[in-house]
């Protein structure tokens, strides 16, 4: 197996629950503006949306979970920005999925012209 393999026993918990928090429109949404934008605040983050302050808290608290997004606490307000880890572990992980695809590809390739 690839030296870059992700899919542990350890990852996996850890990369499904930032698939499944990436597989909401809305969050996935939030996790683009963020990129976009750097650290926002909920009220910046409700502005790029068409859902409530209350709707854009309780998506952050998934991917907060998630270990997607984290709050950082600036004086009376919190800013919400992304957390590169669990980002790039994700990454990684479909890039390893991809490496696996091209390599089944290139079997049934090799099985079909043999034939």
């Amino acid at each position: 197996m690839s030296p870059h393999r992700t899919d542990t026993a350890s990852t996996r918990p850890a990369l499904a629950r930032v698939f499944a928090a990436l597989g909401d429109p809305t969050r996935l949404q939030l996790v683009t503006v963020l990129c976009a934008s750097g650290a926002l605040s909920i009220a910046q983050l409700t502005a790029h949306t068409d859902i409530s302050r209350q709707a854009v808290s309780k998506h952050l608290q998934v991917l907060t979970e998630a270990g997607v997004v984290h709050g950082l606490k600036l004086g009376r307000e919190r800013l919400w920005q992304l957390d590169p880890a669990q980002l790039e572990e994700a990454r990684r992980a479909l890039d390893e999925i991809g490496r696996q695809w091209d390599a089944a590809l290139g079997r049934l390739k090799n099985f079909v012209e043999a034939g």
